[in-house]
Formats: C-alpha cells, sequence, structure tokens
C-alpha cells in the first residue's frame, strides 16, 4: 500500500511512538521467539477467531488481536509505517486522547463488523472457513486512519503509483472499493488477507467521526446558547423615569 502514494514526512507523535513500540515489541518478544521458536501458543490466544468470539465468549480477541501480525517482517513493516504516515499527523490535528479513542474504535468495530460478517456468510453458505481462521494485524485500525485523512485533508494531492496525481479523498475511495472487489473475488474471509477487516475499519472510522462531529455541534450550540444569554439585556421602566434605563444582564 504504501507504493500507492506520496507522504508528507511527519514527526512521531506521543501514542504514534507508543502504538510503534508496543506493536515491534509484541511481534518480536511474543511471536518471533515465544511462538516461534519455544512453540507457546500466542496467537491461538490473542489472535481473532471469531468463532471463538462469538460462540466461547473470548471478547478480549477483539482487541489484541490489533497487535499481531505474521512473521513475514513485511506485514508488520507496511502496517507501522502506514500508523505512522497517517497517524502523526492526525494525532497532531486532534490530540492524544482522540486519536487514541479513533485508533482503537477502527480497530475493535473493525474486528466486530468481521465476526459478524463471517458469521452471516456461514450461515448463507455453510462454509465454516473463516469462523475458525485467525485474523491478525492493525491494518483495520490503519484503513480507519486512512480514512479519516481523506475527509480531512481531502484536497491534499498524492501520486498514485508515483505516478498518477489524485486528490486524497479520491485514493482513499479508491482504496474502499479496491477492498470490495477484492473481498467479492476472493469470498468474505478474503483468503490470506481480511479485506472485510479493513471495510471494517473504513466504516467504523466514519461512524466514529460522525459522532464525534455530532458531539462537536451540541457543545458549540451549547456554548452559543449560553453566551447569547449572557449578553441579553432586558430594558425596563424607559418611559416612566428621567433616570438612564435598567438592565437585567
Amino acid at each position: 500500500m504504501n507504493r500507492g502514494m506520496t507522504f508528507q514526512t511527519a514527526p512521531l507523535t506521543p501514542a504514534v511512538k507508543w502504538l510503534l513500540i508496543i506493536n515491534v515489541a509484541v511481534w518480536f518478544v511474543f511471536q518471533v521467539i515465544l511462538e516461534g521458536f519455544l512453540r507457546v501458543p500466542f496467537t491461538s490466544i490473542f489472535g481473532l477467531f471469531p468463532g471463538k468470539v462469538l460462540f466461547d465468549f473470548q471478547i478480549w480477541q477483539i482487541g489484541t488481536y490489533m497487535f499481531l501480525h505474521s512473521l513475514q517482517v513485511t506485514h508488520i513493516l507496511f502496517n507501522m509505517l502506514m500508523l505512522w504516515f497517517f497517524g502523526a499527523e492526525l494525532e497532531q490535528r486532534w490530540g492524544t486522547r482522540f486519536f487514541l479513542i479513533y485508533y482503537f474504535v477502527s480497530g475493535v468495530g473493525a474486528a466486530i463488523l468481521y465476526c459478524l460478517g463471517v458469521w452471516g456468510y456461514a450461515l448463507v453458505t455453510g462454509s465454516q472457513t473463516g469462523l475458525i481462521v485467525p485474523v491478525i494485524g492493525a491494518s483495520g485500525a490503519v484503513f480507519g486512519l486512512l480514512l479519516a485523512q481523506g475527509l480531512i485533508f481531502g484536497d491534499r494531492i498524492v501520486y498514485f503509483f508515483m505516478l498518477f496525481p489524485m486528490k486524497t479523498r479520491y485514493f482513499v475511495a479508491l482504496m474502499g472499493l479496491v477492498q470490495l472487489a477484492s473481498m467479492m473475488t476472493s469470498s468474505v474471509t478474503g483468503g490470506e488477507v481480511a479485506y472485510l477487516a479493513h471495510l471494517g475499519g473504513l466504516v467504523s472510522g466514519f461512524i466514529c467521526l460522525q459522532v464525534k462531529a455530532w458531539f462537536d455541534r451540541n457543545s458549540w450550540k451549547k456554548k452559543s446558547t449560553k453566551s447569547k444569554g449572557r449578553n441579553l439585556r432586558l430594558v425596563v421602566d424607559n418611559e416612566k423615569s428621567d433616570k438612564p434605563p435598567k438592565y437585567w444582564n
């Protein structure tokens, strides 16, 4: 995915820095060493297994899967680069608190929608494969960050495959269509790539931003009403006295 556009270098903001450190540490210590060499079944406990979430109530997996990656270096490398490129600028704009809320809402929402989608697919087709195949990686949350970039910095020009200039909003729309087309041509589970989880990250991020916008609008209205209330002045007894008017302030 990093071949598709060019980025402005962003500073390493606090939340992004710690997310990078935690992801890399979990991958190297728990997956490469403990699981890869010592055969500790780490992924089977903390990866996202839709069947275990839905029927065994292993709910923690909808959050822990975001910190696991395959043993291929490219998987975690691309995800962490995208987290840095997309996330740092958003954290600067929103602040650390909302950035973390948005990141986890996108990632957890992607997991929930994936589980529901796989369950529905199993009911319709009878295929149980998606319920037992684990999903790992921060891609769901990263796609949420990608959506926010497209909505907030939509007029910024990026270069698709380093050749074709397009606005960020169109790039995000194109990426969403690619994920949808890929999912439709490879089943809901997506083979080795969980395209449905990517789409779930886009949807969850969009819902989160809509909720934030609703709260912001209501907060602004309340502040505006209070401000107008303080400035209201009621004139009384203007015609009954030669004294200056009296006001309720």
